[in-house]
């Protein structure tokens, strides 16, 4: 008999990987069945992956065999955690095709593999270049450095080092001692008793290496002097099985390098007391590389690498700040299955939601400088803009900067164009005078395999869209402007080029690239991995500045509750959040959903086990500080307790009409239709109306132009698996 089991990682991880491993259930009794365990069998990475045999009941181990292209690798099986089971990591595997043969008699169970080098690309696309190495700055955790690529792509040697906590640590910031002997316990170690109830040494293995062109980092507890060496059965006594994916912050200059440090430390003093494992790349900060694409990519690859080295965890949860918390989530919705839960803060949906919001606020501030400070008053640019004041309009507005490759450029004051990470020698970088087919350093740019690329220009292709957005629309209606400056605003507010050069027509945003920002989750469309797994955001913001603005946690619930039929009962969304508190509800969600082994569908259980406390709510401003539950509303107004402490405000497109959750990326049309206004427009004013949208008006009843859902584990190459084009 034969039996071939090419198992997705979309279908294999939803069941979850623990759960599988301590089944039988899928040996159907009298069959041989082989799976991929650490990733999915067509995406494996390094030349390495973690192969489950399950053979018929009472086989003798003897009995198994396993090859790979004909190579015996029987000896690399050892038993699992449940009976008949038999786990082994299988290395050697050829970049390319590799055929895994197990056998039990006349039994016998194929498996197709697919390898591609530890150094990538897998999905994302052809490497990015130019491409910065960094590895010679890269700081270990005894302070001696990773040392210097040994190759052209950025690969370095790997180095295990352990940290120790002392009983007596002189600096709280620096909890961590060098263990100078892995042999060798030190006198002055400290125990800790983690979530699962082991108590152990204070001793922490951290492994430091490169993958994908990135610098990655596994921090787990695991005592040398006492524990074997880690492996998938047996791995170390400290670990509490659960692992965290850690994502970093920012955006701007985050292309063209390796990143010279992490941007959050693995060493978390806490999560690591607590028994938690911890993986980090430095291609999943996004300052050194904001592409969230890529950043699922380079998880998917790390999370491959850590079962493979410590075992299958009980679940995996994905943790971030600002850029970090958008990486978080697109990551989690692109790639189902590889992340269970969500914990967040300073959220945004996706970069592309605040270089967008920041290219209309950019235009509007353009408008009025170039018409004159008669054109509106202070009063009227807010209430167009949406936003708290004139100083957090501003600061939105210079947001666009990081969609603007021209270096140099003179414009609102605090605009920093053509941002660039100081590693990136300046004859590589773009001026569209002295070096038109330099690199670009925009958003866009650094996303370019899924965007696409305009072969006029080299310019990544845009899916920046303004055409029938009818700016101030709200002013309008509430009586703030006039007809005649709403009609003078939309007649005159114009676009960008390529070069993020204002035009006096409105932008067109490539259908394709929108098409596949979508696809590609660089567009949350939350329609993925998010519905079914726990979402925490901490919705702290500033709505005076600093661009973490309020709207942005508010889009994201709208965005899944788009997806999900209007619900967002596997989010809890909190104001001015209690950290301990958060962790300690986010946890005890985490776990109580993970533990149900049975058949229940995931997002049931995950409602299911919901903890009472994980409602919407804030903190009051007492002391102490006290939680109100309560529905959270999208207001300023002082309408519910929570709206009063903390009011919302809007964006230049929502006061245009568009929906809260941002994610049209391209407007449906409709005829300008004057029953459609609350102000009376003269028959002058309706066909100067008419001129100004001859195309029609945004129709935002309507989804958006090419406006699709993310596809699973897609792929930009070379993977031909769930390729896009």
């Amino acid at each position: 008999m034969t039996r071939v089991t090419p198992v997705a990682t979309a279908a294999l991880l939803a069941v979850g990987l623990a759960a599988l491993l301590t089944s039988t259930a899928a040996a159907g009794g009298g069959e041989l069945v082989l799976t991929a365990v650490s990733t999915d069998p067509a995406l494996v990475t390094g030349g390495d992956v973690l192969l489950r045999t399950v053979v018929p009941e009472g086989t003798a181990r003897g009995d198994l065999r396993v090859r790979v292209n004909g190579r015996d690798v029987t000896a690399a099986f050892t038993p699992g955690p449940a009976p008949d089971v038999y786990l082994g990591v299988v290395s050697g595997l050829v970049e390319g095709d590799n055929s895994v043969v197990a056998e039990v008699g006349h039994l016998t169970s194929t498996l197709a593999v697919t390898n591609y080098p530890i150094t990538g690309p897998v999905i994302s696309g052809p490497w990015q270049q130019p491409f910065v190495c960094q590895t010679d700055q890269f700081t270990l955790p005894d302070g001696s450095k990773l040392g210097a690529p040994l190759d052209a792509n950025c690969s370095a040697r790997t180095v295990v080092q352990y940290v120790y906590r002392p009983t007596h640590v002189a600096d709280p910031a620096k909890p961590f001692t060098p263990l100078p002997n892995p042999l060798v316990l030190p006198a002055d170690v400290s125990q800790t008793k983690t979530a699962s109830g082991a108590v152990v040494n204070f001793i922490v293995r951290v492994e430091t290496g490169t993958m994908n062109r990135g610098i990655y980092q596994n921090a787990v507890l695991h005592d040398p002097t006492v524990d074997p060496p880690p492996s998938p059965t047996t791995p170390p006594r400290g670990w509490n099985r659960r692992l965290i994916a850690i994502h970093g912050s920012g955006c701007p200059s985050g292309w063209y390098v390796q990143g010279g440090a992490m941007g959050v430390n693995v060493l978390d003093y806490g999560r690591l007391a607590e028994g938690y494992a911890l993986f980090i790349n430095t291609l999943n900060h996004p300052t050194n590389s904001c592409n969230a694409f890529l950043a699922g990519e380079t998880t998917m690859m790390g999370k491959e690498h850590f079962i493979e080295t410590f075992g299958v965890p009980a679940y995996t949860i994905s943790t971030g700040g600002s850029g970090g918390a958008y990486t978080s989530l697109q990551v989690a919705d692109a790639f189902p299955g590889l992340i269970d839960g969500v914990d967040i803060r300073a959220t945004f949906p996706d970069a592309l939601a605040i270089a967008l919001s920041g290219l209309d606020a950019h235009l509007l501030l353009h408008y009025v400088a170039k018409a004159g400070k008669g054109s509106l008053t202070e009063a009227q640019q807010v209430a167009i803009s949406g936003f708290d004041g004139m100083t957090a309009f501003v600061d939105a507005a210079n947001q666009s900067q990081r969609t603007d490759p021209v270096p140099n450029r003179k414009d609102a004051d605090g605009y920093q164009s053509a941002r660039w990470n100081a590693a990136v020698p300046n004859a590589v970088r773009y001026d569209p005078q002295t070096n038109p087919t330099g690199a670009r350093p925009t958003v866009f740019d650094a996303a370019r395999n899924i965007y696409g690329v305009n072969p006029a220009t080299g310019a990544a292709l845009r899916p920046y869209d303004n055409v029938g957005v009818q700016y101030g629309l709200t002013a309008l209606n509430a009586g703030t402007i006039t007809v005649a400056q709403f009609l003078d605003l939309n007649e005159r507010i114009g676009g960008y080029d390529d070069d993020a050069n204002y035009t006096a027509t409105r932008a067109v945003g490539n259908a394709d690239a929108i098409r596949r920002a979508y696809q590609s989750g660089l567009s949350l469309g939350a329609n993925g991995g998010l519905r079914s797994i726990p979402i925490f955001d901490n919705a702290t913001s500033n709505e005076a500045g600093g661009y973490h603005y309020g709207w942005f946690h508010y889009a994201l619930r709208e965005r899944l509750r788009k997806a999900s039929g209007g619900r967002s009962d596997n989010m809890a969304m909190w104001r001015s959040v209690d950290a301990n508190d958060a962790r300690a509800t986010f946890d005890a969600w985490m776990v109580a959903y993970t533990s149900d082994r049975s058949d229940t569908p995931r997002l049931q259980k995950v409602l299911d086990a919901r903890p009472a406390h994980a409602v919407e709510g804030c903190y009051d401003k007492g002391a102490p500080p006290s939680f109100i539950a309560e529905p959270l509303v999208f207001t300023r107004a002082a309408s519910t307790r929570c709206t009063t402490l903390y009011p919302v405000y809007s964006n230049v497109r929502v006061e245009a009409g568009g929906p809260l959750s941002a994610d049209v990326l391209k407007c449906q049309l409709a005829p300008v239709n004057p029953n459609d206004y609350r102000v009376p427009f003269t028959p002058d004013q309706l066909d100067r109306l008419r001129t100004i949208f001859p195309e029609g008006a945004c129709d935002w009843s309507k989804p958006g132009v090419n406006q699709v859902p993310v596809v699973p584990w897609a792929s930009f190459g070379p993977s031909p698996q769930h390729r896009i084009n």
